[in-house]
């Protein structure tokens, strides 16, 4: 099993899990997280002040899918996530050893 962590565009959450859900992975998490990295932020405007914003407001998903499915998941969240411009994101994939559902005590992918 493995764990597929993929930091987006907000904008593209929709895609995303329709691409995912297409595939059949079932259970997503979804967290607003903010950051940068080659973008480096922006300057705005408030109430005439110019000010820089050093954090982007991003998305991360993270699901836990069969070994299997990795590749086909990841180049889903490609098609989905890519706009072509800086900030498109990155993706992220760890082994898991060990599922457990709390609620019937599945184990593995029994538990997906």
């Amino acid at each position: 099993m493995k764990k597929i962590e993929a930091i987006i565009k907000p904008f593209k959450l929709d895609e995303v899990r329709e691409s995912l859900s297409e595939l059949g992975v079932s259970g997503l998490t979804v967290t607003e997280v903010k950051g940068f990295g080659r973008q480096k932020g922006h300057t705005e405007l408030y109430r005439g002040a110019e000010y820089v914003v050093d954090f982007l407001p991003k998305i991360k998903v993270e699901m836990v899918v069969p070994s299997e499915l990795q590749d086909r998941a990841v180049e889903a969240i490609i098609k989905a996530a890519h706009t072509g411009k800086i900030g498109d994101g990155k993706i992220f994939i760890y082994s898991v050893e060990q599922v457990i559902r709390i609620r019937t005590g599945e184990t593995n992918e029994s538990a997906l």
